[in-house]
């Protein structure tokens, strides 16, 4: 038991920032199959998502508390500090998927821990792990996980649109804060954008860094489809009445581009396994590209629904279960990975792996 209390310490201690997307792909997967009607596996999802949420809140709390100086050395890295908005989008997500239930309080409760933290967040990590640095140029640490703002944001769009018709009392704060929060994800989609091209177009591509994170550039575009497509639909209010024709032209047009993404990221991940030989095996960043499968089907579907395009929708609903089956997999992988590090290491082999740099 010793020793398995020392593998799981260092386990902690090399913990990644950006686990609570274990939260986003469970939770964004229970949504796609709730609105599908497929309600026992939502709910079975949703209980998962939740247990997760809970167990990364004490892996981290442990961490900040044995090992505060892995966890400060996270913020200030580039290369990993915006891992730290996926626990705003994990805790939005699952609070989106708990207003399906009609659990508006709790959604109410996690959308101002999301919203609070999301504040400090925003003006914390670019300081901390960009801005603040003297290393320069901090451009060739830009990555896939620069998204995840993004994300984190639209995230916090979703969540209000959400309730904004529950909370007739807090209506037009809601719509504020989603329109807000829709319109800063947008403006930081473009810039995350800009800077990670530039780093792939002026400094050497190790094959390393085309990693799972940066299919988040598609899950940004769909997060963005759903947020805004619950804007359209929101009741009457000045902010929403401002911007609600552009909002629903801007939603297709992200539609349709994170279409065009799929294939260019599914060809990046060919040449980095198949042609660069570089093994396909666990790390916690590959729930970076499930929570991505599950919000683009998410995205169709609702669209479909919202703009009356059925052939999008349908598109939706059979691309939830290549979510399901990717999150499946890496779920396996994952319980695989645990057991031969944590629980019961194969002799000679390593007590847990190495974390990944980005």
């Amino acid at each position: 038991m010793t020793g398995m209390r020392v593998r799981l310490d260092d386990a902690v201690r090399t913990l990644s920032p950006g686990y609570f997307a274990l939260v986003m792909a469970t939770g964004i997967v229970s949504v796609a199959f709730h609105l599908e009607g497929h309600l026992l596996a939502s709910q079975v999802l949703f209980g998962l998502a939740g247990t997760a949420y809970a167990a990364q809140v004490l892996l981290n709390g442990w961490r900040a508390g044995a090992h505060r100086a892995s966890l400060v050395g996270d913020f200030r890295s580039s290369r990993r500090a915006f891992g730290f908005f996926t626990f705003v989008a994990g805790t939005n997500v699952l609070g989106a998927r708990a207003a399906l239930e009609g659990w508006y309080p709790v959604a109410g409760a996690l959308l101002i821990v999301a919203g609070l933290t999301w504040m400090v967040f925003g003006y914390v990590i670019p300081w901390s792990a960009v801005l603040g640095r003297d290393a320069r140029p901090v451009l060739a640490a830009a990555n896939g996980t620069w998204f995840v703002w993004v994300v984190a944001s639209q995230s916090v769009a979703v969540a209000a649109a959400a309730l904004e018709p529950v909370y007739s009392n807090a209506r037009a704060g809601l719509a504020i804060a989603a329109v807000l929060a829709w319109s800063v994800g947008v403006f930081l989609y473009g810039a995350s954008a800009v800077f990670v091209s530039l780093r792939l177009m002026l400094y050497p591509i190790d094959v390393r860094d085309i990693d799972p994170p940066y299919w988040v550039a598609m899950g940004a575009v769909a997060i963005t489809v759903v947020a805004g497509a619950m804007i359209v639909d929101m009741s009457t209010a000045p902010m929403v009445d401002a911007v609600r024709g552009l909002v629903a032209g801007l939603s297709v047009f992200f539609w349709c581009f994170a279409t065009w993404l799929i294939p260019v990221l599914v060809a990046m991940g060919w040449w980095r396994h198949r042609i660069m030989k570089v093994p396909l095996t666990y790390e916690a960043d590959l729930w970076s590209m499930i929570f991505p499968l599950g919000m683009y089907a998410v995205a169709s579907i609702v669209l479909g629904r919202a703009d009356h395009l059925s052939w999008v929708e349908n598109v939706g609903s059979a691309w939830v279960w290549v979510a399901a089956a990717g999150w499946g997999a890496t779920f396996l992988a994952m319980v695989r990975h645990i057991v031969r590090t944590i629980i019961a290491p194969r002799p000679g082999g390593p007590a847990c792996d190495p974390p990944n740099p980005t």
